[in-house]
């Protein structure tokens, strides 16, 4: 009997081990077009016990660069994370470039969270201009000379695999990430541009298939083995 029930316990050991990692799959594939959004794939590692463990990993692979035709869109090229700050005050990073005018006229995210220290674009800007180091340039009239009025920072991480998943698109960092670490003079911000998720929806469909019939063998050998249970207490009787 003590054997029978181990095999039903690791049977659910790893059936949840596979609704975990369905429950990723499925995020994944809802934000295929949400900017700059990193996929999470969840890693199932065997213990020496027989039973299943995950691990959480960012795909910190870039998306590709769209071009846009509004001057508030922004993307990365390469490495990097831009920190925001919530109306609370809560700093998180992210790579969703999709940046709008926000209340009193400072550089945000769709969702009204601070870029930075606080970009406020002047009310008579004719133009502005963000350069690659992220510097926010505004011009006041056609011909005139810009004038530099804050910048976008970069800052990257030693582990960005581990960070984790803050509010909507945004990330948080760990013990495990390591503290975020100002990159001077960048050179990777592209103005009228922003980058695509870089979920493969290819593979996380071929994931989803996979592991549907991976959990369909799971739980009818846990049918088989608790029908052999019970009628190994029925003998006993």
């Amino acid at each position: 009997m003590y054997n029978m029930q181990a095999v039903v316990n690791r049977c659910m050991n790893n059936a949840t081990m596979q609704f975990d990692k369905l429950g990723y799959i499925s995020t994944n594939l809802a934000n295929y077009s949400t900017v700059g959004f990193k996929s999470s794939h969840f890693e199932q590692m065997l213990r020496e016990d027989g039973y299943v463990d995950g691990a959480i990993r960012k795909n910190t692979l870039q998306g590709a660069i769209k071009v846009s035709k509004n001057p508030y869109d922004i993307a990365i090229s390469g490495e990097g994370y831009i920190p925001v700050v919530s109306p609370e005050g809560e700093i998180q990073y992210t790579r969703d470039g999709s940046l709008k005018l926000g209340a009193g006229g400072y550089l945000m995210t769709v969702d009204d969270w601070m870029v930075g220290d606080g970009i406020k674009i002047p009310p008579n800007c004719y133009k502005f201009e963000i350069k690659p180091n992220g510097d926010v340039m505004s011009y006041d009239q056609a011909g005139s000379l810009p004038e530099k009025i804050g910048t976008i920072p970069i800052v990257q991480f030693d582990n960005p695999e581990a960070l984790e998943q803050g509010h909507n698109n945004k990330l948080v960092f760990n013990s495990d990430t390591g503290e975020p670490r100002l990159v001077k003079d960048p050179k990777s911000i592209k103005q009228y541009a922003t980058e695509v998720s870089n979920v493969d929806i290819y593979d996380e469909m071929n994931d989803m298939m996979r592991l549907n019939a991976s959990m369909i063998a799971s739980l009818n050998l846990m049918k088989v083995v608790n029908g052999m249970y019970e009628k190994g207490i029925n003998l006993q009787q």
